[in-house]
């Protein structure tokens, strides 16, 4: 007789975060519900959300989860401090490792590091609170460790530029002045180094603002949009090339401003939005992902690059 144990038919336990203490709390619980909504369409998921603000390992170990979903988006859940802290628990989580999750949230330091590898992206410089800015009008002041467009301000005018450095210096710890490019705002998302169909947002408003992202519903998309020759191409570079500098994995979203001249990287996201608005969703969709089979694919990528991480480390030790 064997004492071998039997197989397990579980649903595989999948803890979903959502939340956090950033600017995009909200953003990240619409985001949260809809991956929970989507996984609970598959028998083979057991699936528990839990709200957090900032979580203790304790805090996650307790729902005794094989995998985890952390759809937190801003610096705290986005940009490394949660990733470190999923990295103590050997549990296998979808999104980046804490140094990729960390220089992905720095604008600063993604525009340095895809310029490096020769992705084009707007002339910038950090403000320096009482320093002049080397970048010339009109430009983009937004804070360099957050999405949604939170405190994004376009100027045109001296006047503009006084008011928009009072309203963000020393509300935020870092802010990048970028010259801004008038263009057709696009963006790529891509999974697992797979590239996604190309989306153009055109936002009934003068950008595409958190209202526009999350809240209005006059916000038109259009999935492989015309390009110009080369354009496309371009994009499809630039998102690779960006993706890899940055050391993403599992998912992330680039965003880029396009005009005569070309494509014009601005920044990418290692935590797309889920919500019934987001683009990442989207473009799945086109190509006959939906968002059931979008989010397992994912967490089935989490486990097996858990897995493959664990057998090299074993290996080494050997």
């Amino acid at each position: 007789m064997s004492n071998a144990p039997e197989p397990s038919n579980k649903p595989c336990r999948v803890l979903v975060l959502m939340g956090g203490p950033d600017a995009e709390r909200e953003v990240s619980i619409m985001s949260g519900t809809e991956v929970a909504r989507a996984l609970r369409q598959l028998p083979e998921f057991d699936v528990v959300e839990l709200l957090v603000d900032r979580p203790t390992a304790a805090d996650l170990l307790q729902h005794g989860a094989d995998v985890i979903f952390p759809v937190l988006h801003g610096p705290f859940g986005e940009g490394g401090p949660l990733q470190e802290l999923l990295e103590t628990l050997g549990t296998p989580y979808v999104g980046c490792a804490p140094a990729a999750a960390s220089l992905a949230m720095d604008k600063i330091a993604t525009k340095a590091r895809v310029a490096a590898v020769g992705v084009r992206t707007p002339n910038s410089c950090e403000l320096v609170i009482g320093q002049p800015i080397s970048v010339a009008l009109p430009l983009v002041l937004k804070p360099a460790t957050e999405g949604s467009s939170v405190d994004l301000r376009i100027c045109h005018t001296d006047a503009d530029l006084a008011a928009a450095r009072m309203a963000v210096e020393g509300k935020h710890a870092r802010v990048l002045a970028e010259s801004f490019i008038k263009g057709r705002e696009v963006t790529v998302g891509i999974i697992d180094g797979e590239v996604l169909p190309i989306i153009e947002i055109l936002p009934a408003v003068a950008f595409y603002d958190y209202q526009a992202k999350y809240i209005r519903n006059d916000t038109q998309y259009t999935i492989d949009p015309d390009l110009a020759d080369g354009v496309r191409e371009s994009l499809i570079r630039f998102t690779k090339l960006a993706w890899d500098a940055t050391g993403c994995r599992d998912v992330a979203r680039a965003d880029f401003i396009v005009d005569e001249r070309g494509a014009w990287f601005l920044e990418i996201n290692t935590m797309p939005g889920m919500t019934t608005h987001s683009l990442v969703p989207k473009a799945a969709a086109h190509i006959g992902l939906g968002m059931p089979q979008l989010c397992a694919r994912l967490l089935q990528r989490a486990r097996h690059e858990s897995a493959t991480r664990f057998n090299a480390c074993a290996s080494k030790s050997r």
